[in-house]
């Protein structure tokens, strides 16, 4: 019987991965990364504003880099083989578009305008807006944040085009809708981004959008108009209805199929978020926690929706019917910085390096630093007086969406060095993490086991260590390097109709653990008073800090 292939394409935060694998047995035949050329040099970002904008171009390009990359890789004759293909991506990262559904900044007189490119989930410049929106909703006649976590973010949808809208006028004039990069990205493989007809994910809509079956599709144009005038009538530019990622968005456009040495019968799946995709790679299933844990962390659940009848769990992201699985309930929550704390300590170290004695002596630094830093911070000894950190660094995206936090330590003297720092740091990022998982279970949500994925449970046993020892819990680690990739595969897989159902493509295609991180109760009783002091230090900078 002759294989079939499919492409799973990740675009993270800095680059885009892209995997050819075996639908028989899961095995990554090729693969490919390419970081956004553009993204990297720093272009059309503010970070002192929390202003992060991406070119379309930079996603373009790297897709078809890494896709012909892995496919050389992959070998003779594989291409003609490749039935699937299927796109995760970051989110909520939406563009405005013209009425042929191409992102603006594409289109002339706004190619260099950032408010025209796709504004990266981490963008929190509509923190005001995001606040607007929560304060009609508690008021409004239907709270269309319910299915939300009842707190909306200014990581998503509708509060950063609002304040699109509001700040650029060419903006506001040219954009006919707004389409989520997952969405786009897969329709531009089809050759049809029409926004009124592209297919839209039930994962970016319900989990960012205020997308619910309940409300007829999104929130009602009242509310919108209400909300801000600017709004009026952007709602029948959207969509009403969403997809599940084992459908199918359409099939590879003549031009892609050129491009990439393919098959113009390749079916192009309705595309999800990196983390909800990360999810199927890692072989979730119903009360399995999968965190993805990289530079932010996402956590992931899925359960019966028959269990979780009636059931409103606040501060999460989310909560959607298939928005992993299809068929079960999708939970969504998560740290706005994890490995992105690590980084700027990091940062702080080697910038003066950098100044003083050079870039090259500061790259060398920056390479050993954080080994370094966590080997040292592992040798330390674990006492109740420890330095305490805070990790809203980013602001604090679950439990209760609140993106004005800042991050903060206490509790230093004159002998605190650079490792306690760092492991108050790595404590602070896994009290977050417990903050979520006791978030859960206070509303009677189990979870039955603990699944890691991404760079930091790859890299860091000293971070994923503490994490299973404040948690209390053993934590698995997926093998595969490439699980987001890999999920992205499966629900090719799934939706070219290679298996019937995504439970199936997990079980053929799943490349299981390689590692098991098992907690110290002894260290646990210590961190449970760290923890303690904590939630105080935590309160006190949010009551004080607004």
């Amino acid at each position: 019987m002759s294989s079939k292939y499919v492409i799973g394409i990740d675009f993270g935060s800095d680059s885009v991965r892209s995997v050819v694998v075996d639908t028989a047995d899961g095995k990554i035949q090729g693969t490919a990364i390419a970081y956004y050329p553009r993204w990297k040099e720093g272009l059309y970002c503010l970070p002192g504003q929390s202003q992060f904008r991406q070119h379309p171009k930079d996603y373009l390009e790297t897709l078809e880099q890494t896709v012909k990359e892995a496919l050389k890789k992959a070998g003779k004759d594989v291409a003609q083989k490749v039935v699937g293909i299927s796109v995760d991506t970051t989110g909520s990262t939406p563009v405005a578009v013209d009425k042929n559904g191409t992102p603006l900044a594409l289109t002339p007189g706004f190619e260099e305008n950032p408010n025209a490119m796709f504004i990266l989930w981490k963008d929190h410049t509509g923190n005001a807006e995001a606040e607007e929106i929560n304060k009609l909703a508690r008021k409004w006649e239907t709270d269309f944040t319910k299915f939300e976590g009842g707190i909306y973010s200014s990581e998503w949808f509708w509060a950063k085009i609002l304040r699109t809208l509001r700040v650029d006028e060419k903006v506001r004039e040219a954009a006919f809708s707004w389409v989520e990069h997952c969405d786009w990205i897969s329709a531009e493989l089809t050759g049809n981004t029409d926004p009124l007809k592209m297919k839209r994910s039930r994962c970016a809509a319900g989990h960012k959008a205020m997308w619910h079956e309940d409300f007829d599709g999104l929130p009602s144009e009242d509310f919108l108009t209400e909300l801000d005038p600017v709004l009026s009538g952007l709602r029948d530019r959207l969509f009403t209805e969403t997809c599940t990622s084992d459908e199918a968005m359409g099939t590879l456009s003549k031009e892609w199929a050129q491009k990439l040495g393919l098959n113009e019968s390749v079916v192009i799946g309705v595309g999800a978020f990196d983390a909800h995709m990360g999810g199927i790679g890692a072989e979730i299933e119903a009360y399995s926690f999968v965190r993805v844990m990289g530079t932010s962390t996402c956590d992931m659940l899925v359960a019966p929706n028959d269990e979780m009848e009636g059931k409103l769990i606040p501060g999460i992201c989310g909560q959607v019917d298939g928005s992993i699985l299809p068929g079960k309930l999708g939970m969504e929550a998560g740290q706005s910085a994890y490995g992105d704390v690590y980084a700027w300590f990091a940062r702080l170290i080697t910038g003066p390096v950098a100044e003083i004695l050079g870039p090259e002596q500061a790259d060398k630094l920056q390479d050993a630093l954080i080994p370094y830093l966590a080997d040292e911070a592992a040798k330390l000894p674990l006492t109740e007086n420890d330095p305490i950190a805070i990790d809203w660094f980013n602001g604090r995206r679950t439990p209760d969406a609140n993106h004005t936090l800042k991050g903060a330590i206490a509790g230093m003297n004159l002998g605190t060095d650079a490792p306690m720092i760092f492991k108050a740091l790595v404590e602070a990022t896994a009290f977050g993490s417990k903050a979520i998982v006791d978030r859960f279970l206070e509303q009677q949500v189990p979870i039955k086991q603990v699944i890691a994925i991404g760079g930091v449970a790859q890299k860091s046993s000293f971070v994923m260590q503490t994490l299973a020892d404040v948690l209390n819990m053993p934590i698995k680690v997926a093998a595969s390097d490439q699980t987001c990739a890999l999920g992205a595969a499966m629900c090719a897989a799934t939706a070219a109709g290679v298996f019937e159902k995504m439970e199936d493509a997990q079980k053929a295609m799943g490349a299981g653990f390689n590692k098991e991180y098992q907690p110290n109760t002894e260290k646990h009783k210590v961190y449970l008073k760290l923890y303690d002091k904590y939630q105080k230090f935590g309160g006190f900078i949010e009551n004080e800090y607004k």
